[in-house]
């Protein structure tokens, strides 16, 4: 079947309220004819319908990429990012569409909305902030590599993922990596709203591959970055708030944890009472240093001190010996001798009765 034929059954579908079949046969049609921006349009309209606001925004980016002067595509893209309570990336969009049409009332309209919703939530943050520092503070203690994989329910997109993907974070950003081995850069698109992370990647004689998930907090769309590597694609999304996201996409069931305590260099430590107590850190440091040094230790806690002193207070050529032959010898043998060391590789020795082996992996 044709494209224009499969996109005149597309619009037949709609008009009668079937947006699944609508969003089937705009598929198809797009299959067919890749570089035509409309059916883009058409099938984020009926995604909108099915409330797959991140598809439809998806779909508006790619209109938008293909022909930039089609209004009606800022218009998808600006009322899914309202859906979506991304009040800011709806209003960039919606400002651009209403200079290409400008008596469009739909514009004008919308915008008003978007205004109305940001300014609701500048009066609302202070409200939050205080209701969590109510509930105490948390600290960034989860912060090692986590596994992202798409939350349980529906799926970030309509196409089935062919790559895996994984992130982790850090207290001011978060990291996914992509695991695509060998895709050129001009095969990749990345996109960025309030809270949403759009990829695309569209090899040529291969089905495209589409990743929209609506992410766990917001993000700072200007300060994210992504790079094209030999066998990944590693995307820096630099978070909004400093606070820990517990999976990579929103999930109603989970509330965004309370903001982390990372003061800046010019805040000033706060105190129990409302007086300060002075702390005498030289004073703090000698008694530590005693403590360790009159500490009782027995079998391989004193041995490994001892060690320890000796690597403490030995000189450059005594240290790289003691790390050769510890690290070439599978930390069976311990020499400080470097001019012996230094000369060959230190060979394993197991004690008396027991046998060295070698580990494959």
């Amino acid at each position: 079947m044709e494209s224009a034929d499969l996109e005149k059954k597309a619009k037949e579908a709609f008009i009668d309220d079937h947006f699944e079949l609508a969003v089937d046969l705009y598929s198809q049609a797009i299959a067919l004819s890749p570089s035509n921006a409309d059916l883009f349009v058409d099938r984020a309209q009926a995604n909108i319908k099915l409330q797959n606001f991140t598809e439809a925004v998806a779909d508006a980016n790619k209109a938008i990429e293909l022909d930039p002067s089609i209004a009606k595509a800022y218009l998808r893209k600006g009322m899914a990012c309202i859906k979506l309570e991304e009040y800011q990336t709806a209003k960039t969009a919606l400002l651009n569409g209403a200079s290409l049409e400008p008596g469009d009332s739909r514009f004008t309209n919308l915008v008003n909305e978007c205004d109305r919703r940001i300014t609701e939530e500048a009066e609302e943050l202070p409200k939050q902030l205080a209701e969590k520092a109510s509930t105490g503070v948390v600290t960034p203690n989860n912060l090692a590599p986590a596994v992202g994989l798409s939350s349980p329910g529906k799926a970030a997109s309509s196409t089935k993922l062919k790559y895996r993907h994984e992130f982790y974070q850090r207290p001011e950003e978060v990291v996914v990596t992509i695991f695509a081995k060998g895709i050129p850069a001009n095969y990749v698109v990345v996109d960025f709203g309030e809270q949403i992370l759009s990829v695309t990647i569209e090899v040529p004689d291969e089905e495209a591959y589409h990743f929209q998930p609506r992410l766990f907090g917001k993000i700072v769309p200007s300060r994210c970055r992504y790079e094209v590597m030999s066998t990944k694609i590693e995307i820096r999304l630099a978070k909004a708030d400093f606070v820990h996201w517990t999976s990579l996409e929103y999930r109603r069931d989970v509330a965004v944890v309370q903001k982390l305590n990372v003061p800046s260099g010019n805040e000033k430590p706060s105190y129990p009472s409302s007086k300060p107590k002075r702390v005498d850190w030289d004073k703090l440091e000698a008694d530590v240093k005693k403590e360790e040094k009159d500490e009782k230790l027995d079998g391989d806690a004193a041995l490994n001190k001892f060690f320890r002193d000796i690597y403490k207070d030995a000189d450059e050529d005594t240290r790289r010996a003691m790390m050769k032959s510890f690290v070439e010898s599978n930390g069976t043998v311990l020499s400080t001798n470097w001019k012996e060391v230094g000369l060959k590789k230190v060979e394993g020795s197991a004690p008396d009765g027991m046998e060295l082996k070698k580990w494959e992996y």
